[in-house]
């Protein structure tokens, strides 16, 4: 049976039972009623659990095969964790935060097309906006004073042209907006034969103020469920180009999807343990993965062939990123170093001596010059590339496991979730936390975090309530809570072009859903 996707409006066929081979995935309808169930641990052993130490307040949620893998690997809290798949933190580390906020400053601007300080009508950057009225009086003091000062006047006709606005860029949506029309032409050299501007004649659109209004709230829907993977879901990733949706799980297996339909595409194989995560190159043509078979593997997407086979790490493999060019990647494992390699020769150029607890995730900036990193002891570090230093250290007062980190698209912040159950946005500049989100539930999973910038400006996470939540950036507000999954969601990614969200989840759901908004 040819895997395909359904849409939500119809009810599809159940869901198969899945051989150890695999079937071809599918993908039903989100309306399919799955029996809730506790939750499941990801890994490739039997499901047994190990206990944990006298000072932990419960066992690893993801360990597998109890204390018995090789390779297991044992954290100074006294937890054995295993199966690479996006651990519980020692619960000493688990204890609520103060609130940190602080709105000095403002994190008005997350999106790369329109930083706030360069948008029309604030007065920077060619921004100005001129009115009739100011053109009419330049245009009289100019004739008045034009036989004796020509040449000047000139000067400063051509340099009011050239500080009118440019032509608005195109709206969030993909729609473009409709140039200024009525913007002032660049002057000739005589100011005396300057006219004054003609009023908008009513009903015509001002360009300025035509821009698309952001909606104060989004409403996400679900329109499909890709159902195929036999493990839970690590990680979800949407290529730059917006045309293909890949999804990571414990089963060893990165499935490609198309990321407007969720048709399904093809599996790469080839990893000897589960996968924790996945990332595309920026031409995307190409993933990274990262594996508890200690190795990043490179992928060909179009053939679906390993490229490369990234060997170095003593233990899992927890995540990868790409550097912007594409050159370099980043790995960061449970051996608690960062790797960063050349994806020419495939070699490791630097190894950093990260942290004092698993590497959990990381992140490059918008330049590349620069990576986040964070831990389960409660650091997040920013190195820098060319050198390996590390350039700036932050930590939160009650020091909480720090399970993900990522830069905000501008790179001027940089968003963290911690292990209770808040995520904050810093300004890693000065180290002050701006804002704090609250809502969810993330205790022992590393759960996912995204910026959302094409409808609005959202933070969107996964939860361990099964749910995921989005908060308006600016007032921390949660706008929408996604319901359909049947157990923890513990990635997220959203679409680069379109109000599109992606989301996995774990052993009791095994699915991949996409949410849509307005498109």
């Amino acid at each position: 049976m040819t895997p395909e996707a359904t849409d939500t409006d119809e009810l599809a066929s159940t869901k198969r039972d899945h051989s150890p081979q695999g079937d071809p995935p599918t993908a039903s309808a989100e309306n399919e009623q799955t029996e809730p169930a506790k939750r499941q641990r990801i890994g490739d052993g039997n499901g047994s659990e190990s206990e944990a130490g006298d000072n932990d307040a419960s066992a690893n949620p993801l360990q597998t095969n109890g204390g018995n893998v090789p390779g297991t690997h044992r954290t100074p809290a006294g937890k054995t964790v295993g199966g690479g798949k996006r651990y519980s933190a020692p619960p000493s580390r688990n204890s609520p935060a103060e609130g940190e906020e602080s709105d000095d400053e403002s994190a008005e601007s997350m999106s790369d097309e329109e930083p706030s300080a360069l948008r029309p009508g604030r007065g920077k950057g060619g921004g100005k906006m001129f009115s009739s009225k100011m053109l009419a009086r330049k245009a009289l003091s100019a004739s008045r004073h034009n036989s004796d000062t020509e040449e000047s006047s000139g000067e400063e006709s051509q340099s009011d042209a050239a500080s009118a606005p440019p032509p608005a860029s195109a709206a969030s949506n993909g729609q473009a907006i409709q140039s200024n029309s009525d913007a002032p032409s660049e002057h000739s050299a005589s100011a005396n034969v300057t006219p004054p501007q003609t009023p908008r004649a009513p009903g015509t659109p001002n360009p300025a103020t035509n821009r698309p209004p952001m909606p104060d709230k989004p409403d996400y829907v679900l329109k499909y469920s890709l159902v195929g993977h036999r493990k839970g879901v690590s990680s979800v990733k949407f290529s730059p180009d917006g045309n293909w949706l890949a999804s990571a799980s414990a089963d060893k297996t990165v499935k490609l999807w198309n990321a407007y339909n969720g048709k399904y595409d093809k599996t790469l194989e080839g990893h000897g343990g589960g996968l924790s995560d996945v990332t595309w190159s920026s031409d995307s043509r190409y993933l990274a993965t990262a594996s508890d078979d200690k190795t990043v593997r490179i992928w060909d997407r179009d053939s679906g062939r390993t490229l490369k086979i990234l060997r170095g790490h003593t233990n899992y493999v927890f995540c990868v990123c790409y550097n912007p060019k594409s050159t370099l990647l980043a790995s960061g494992s449970f051996d608690e170093t960062v790797r960063i390699w050349d994806v020419h020769s495939g070699k490791c150029i630097r190894t950093l001596p990260a942290h004092s607890d698993p590497v959990v995730a990381l992140n490059f900036n918008r330049d590349g010059s620069m990576i986040v990193t964070c831990s389960y002891d409660g650091l997040i570090r920013i190195w820098d590339i060319t050198t390996g230093q590390c350039l700036k250290t932050i930590v939160n007062d009650s020091n909480p496991s720090v399970s993900f980190v990522k830069f905000s698209p501008n790179s001027k912040y940089i968003l963290a979730a911690t292990q209770d159950s808040t995520l904050r946005l810093w300004n890693y500049h000065t180290g002050k936390c701006l804002k704090v989100y609250k809502g969810h539930l993330n205790e022992h999973y590393c759960c996912f975090g995204a910026f959302s910038v094409t409808g609005g400006k959202w933070i969107v996470s996964g939860s361990e309530d099964n749910c995921i939540y989005l908060w308006n950036l600016q007032n921390k507000e949660i706008v929408q809570k996604l319901q359909g999954h049947t157990d923890v969601v513990l990635c997220v990614d959203c679409h680069p072009l379109k109000n599109i969200i992606a989301s996995g989840s774990l052993n009791k759901d095994k699915s991949v859903k996409i949410w849509k908004f307005d498109c």
